[in-house]
This record gives structure tokens, C-alpha cells and sequence, in this order.
């Protein structure tokens, strides 16, 4: 497995493990997933040589960091565990309340990469940053990170953090090519990292969907899904199949490859499986070629996708069939 050496957290996995179904009932995964297959799928992670788990306080209500953590076991020591906090409140004594839950529910004594799990519209970074400062300070955690944040908002909180906030984790994937513009320009140049969650879009770039062949469960209000998108997205999904044919790979192999030959990115996909999870490691070893990556780049930009508004409205004229 390829790695990133990341200041303050040392080798990073191009392909890290993301939690967020851990103890998560919306997508169907109930104790006998956490109790079996969650452990399972973390411990084939580590044979494969995964190194980057990613969890949040608020993935099912706590009960992701707790099943990683027991998952994890004595490795919990050795790997780079990302968490984050949810800034509700976040002064810097709330901070440090919030951390010592995480650290608990992982068996931690320090957090490797903590995280804002999402700007705050009316509290500053002024406000929250003091208290990751004074968790870097002491040790407890080994780099602060943000999610969600504008390439603004990731330089203010590097203003209001005193020293380099080391990563901003986004939605980034072929169908939400945006952080291409600005966000990894910034990591490249200045030694950050981009972590992509969400890196086959729910699933819209496994290939299995198609306006003939709609969603059903959580994906169906996902307004990718909506028929104009599918529509739109079919010119990029062509050329996800005609590139994994040539590599005898998975849509999503390629779509996962295409993140990982971006400079200063690690991706973070999700498996409900030990079977899914090695799929999704396998891309590490798939090797785009150049013109495949421009092809595919260019493919991604040129997806537009319609709004969650007009996706509605479009479904409630089908269903009137109109």
C-alpha cells in the first residue's frame, strides 16, 4: 500500500478506511455487522496495509469511534486514527471535553488527527481553534484538520490555529471534482493533504445505476441519483467502464485510482464488507495512464450536475407522469 509521509503523523495510506456505517442504522448495518464484520473488515484493513481510519463523535452517536477502537485493538497505537469534532459550542474547554469522549471511546491517549467536522456559520475559528492549539501543545493530538472547509475558511483557521492546520477532509470524487480547482492546488504547495470522502459518490460510479436502473434505501434522496443527473453523468460513467476494461479493473477501482494519482490525496471509502474493502484497496495497485487521467479529469469537469431543488420537482412530474 502507497503512503503519504505527513508531517506530525508519519506514513499515511493513499486508501484509508472510512467508518462512518459503523454503528450507523441508516444504512442498514445493525449489532451482528458491528460486532463481526466491522471487526473483521479493520483487521483485513491492516493486512492489507491501511493506515488511515477516519470516525466522528457523531457516527452513530459515538458507537463508530467505540467499535473502531475495540477493532482496532493494540494496533490502535500504530495506525493514524481521524476523528472529529462536531462544533456545536466549540470553546476551547468544550473542546477539550469533546476530545477526552473520543479518546475514550477509541482507547486513546492521543488522537492523531483531530478534526472540525464542519465550519460553523456564526462562531469563528477564532473561537475554536484555541482549544485545538492547546491539544497540539500538550500532545494529545498529533495535527489538527478541518472538513468542509473553502480554501478561505482553511486559511483563516491556519491564522486562527497559529500553525498549519494539516488537512481539510471534503466530498471529492469524479462526480464532485470541485476541490480540483483550488483545494489541492493549496495542499500540493504547501505539504497538506486532502482527504476525499464519499470518493465513488454513493456508489453512482460503481456503474450500476442508470435511469433504467434507479436506487432504492438512502441513495434514493441523493439527488445524484435523479433522473437528469443520470442522464448527465452517463458520458463520464462510459468512460469509467472503457478505462476499467483496458485494466481488467471496477469502475470503482478506476475512480478510486483517479483520486489517488491527484497530488496530496488520500481517500477514505467505506466497506460493508472484507470482500468491498479489498476491492477498494486493489486500486492502490492500478496504475492510470496519463492520458486516462486527463480524459477522466476532463470528464469530471464537464459533469453538471442539476440542483436537489430540480431533481425534486423533476421526480414529482414523473410520478404525475408528466
Amino acid at each position: 500500500m502507497r503512503t503519504l509521509d505527513v508531517p506530525g503523523l508519519g506514513p499515511v495510506s493513499r486508501i484509508g478506511l472510512g467508518t462512518w456505517q459503523f454503528g450507523s442504522r441508516e444504512w442498514g448495518y445493525g449489532d451482528a455487522y458491528a460486532d463481526r464484520a466491522a471487526q473483521d473488515i479493520v483487521r483485513r484493513a491492516r493486512e492489507l496495509g491501511i493506515t488511515l481510519f477516519d470516525t466522528a463523535e457523531v457516527y452513530g452517536f459515538g458507537r463508530s469511534e467505540t467499535i473502531l477502537g475495540a477493532a482496532l485493538g493494540e494496533d490502535r497505537d500504530r495506525v493514524v486514527v481521524a476523528s472529529k469534532i462536531f462544533p456545536v459550542a466549540p470553546f476551547p474547554r468544550v473542546v477539550r471535553q469533546r476530545w477526552a469522549g473520543s479518546a475514550r471511546r477509541l482507547q486513546l491517549d492521543r488522537i492523531p488527527l483531530y478534526q472540525v467536522h464542519q465550519p460553523n456559520p456564526v462562531v469563528p475559528d477564532t473561537v475554536t481553534m484555541p482549544g485545538m492549539r492547546a491539544l497540539l501543545d500538550e500532545g494529545l493530538i498529533g495535527a489538527a484538520g478541518v472538513s468542509n472547509y473553502s480554501l478561505d475558511r482553511w486559511r483563516a483557521a491556519d491564522d486562527a490555529l497559529g500553525a498549519p492546520v494539516l488537512a481539510n477532509q471534503v466530498q471529492f470524487s469524479l462526480a464532485h471534482a470541485g476541490p480540483l480547482a483550488d483545494l489541492v492546488p493549496f495542499a500540493e504547495r504547501e505539504d497538506r493533504l486532502v482527504i476525499a470522502y464519499s470518493p465513488l459518490a454513493q456508489g453512482l460510479l460503481g456503474g450500476r445505476y442508470s435511469v433504467e436502473n434507479r436506487p432504492g434505501g438512502v441513495r434514493a434522496v441523493n439527488p445524484l441519483f435523479g433522473t437528469e443527473n443520470l442522464r448527465r453523468v452517463a458520458p463520464l460513467l462510459a468512460l469509467l467502464r472503457e478505462v476499467s476494461d483496458a485494466h481488467d479493473a471496477t469502475p470503482a477501482q478506476v475512480a478510486l485510482a483517479w483520486l489517488v494519482a491527484q497530488p496530496r490525496v488520500v481517500v477514505i471509502p467505506g466497506a460493508s464488507s472484507v470482500e468491498q474493502l479489498e476491492f477498494n484497496a486493489a486500486a492502490d495497485e492500478l496504475r492510470l495512464a496519463d492520458d486516462e487521467v486527463t480524459a477522466l479529469t476532463a470528464a469530471a469537469r464537464a459533469f453538471s450536475p442539476v440542483s436537489g431543488v430540480r431533481t425534486l420537482l423533476d421526480g414529482v412530474r414523473e410520478r404525475l407522469g408528466r
